[in-house]
């Protein structure tokens, strides 16, 4: 017989994957896009703090080619933060940096993801935010593709 995996079974627009989908989102996505999405949104709820905006350091591992051993590449900043809405959700941020006001947005946004106005938060301001990080990563890699240097052999005739 086979069991149901409790995670599965979850909304798949509330579930875990969601979660850290939209949460890298956050992780990444510019402090100024943030702001005026949260602006667009409108009113922000308020919240109590569990953890104030920290600055500290974390360390950053890497692997050759993406499948090699792991190794300890070096040290970033970074700021994390928990609050709690007044109706009872809980949001945790890390982003890169030191921008506090940067983790304090992304706590918010994640709280409110967990409640009832999720879809409205999703298309307001989680949507957009994605666009923009898509927009970004596809000029990355056209800035990119225009320096690719194609080597070839020609073939002299002899074997």
């Amino acid at each position: 017989m086979n069991k149901m995996n409790p995670a599965s079974s979850q909304d798949e627009a509330s579930g875990p994957a969601a979660r850290k989908a939209w949460m890298s989102v956050l992780a990444k996505s510019n402090p100024k896009d943030l702001n005026a999405g949260l602006a667009a949104f409108g009113a922000l709820p308020t919240f109590d703090w569990l953890r104030r905006p920290e600055i500290g350091g974390v360390m950053v591992r890497g692997r050759m080619g993406g499948t090699g051993t792991a190794f300890n590449l070096g040290e970033m900043t970074a700021t994390r933060c928990s609050l709690r809405l007044e109706s009872g959700e809980v949001g945790h941020a890390y982003v890169q940096g030191r921008d506090t006001r940067h983790a304090e947005q992304a706590a918010i946004v994640d709280a409110m993801m967990q409640g009832p106005n999720a879809a409205a938060v999703q298309a307001v301001v989680l949507t957009p935010l994605s666009e923009a990080l898509a927009t970004q990563r596809l000029k990355r890699a056209e800035k990119a593709a225009a320096t690719k240097v194609d080597f070839f052999t020609m073939v002299r005739g002899e074997d």
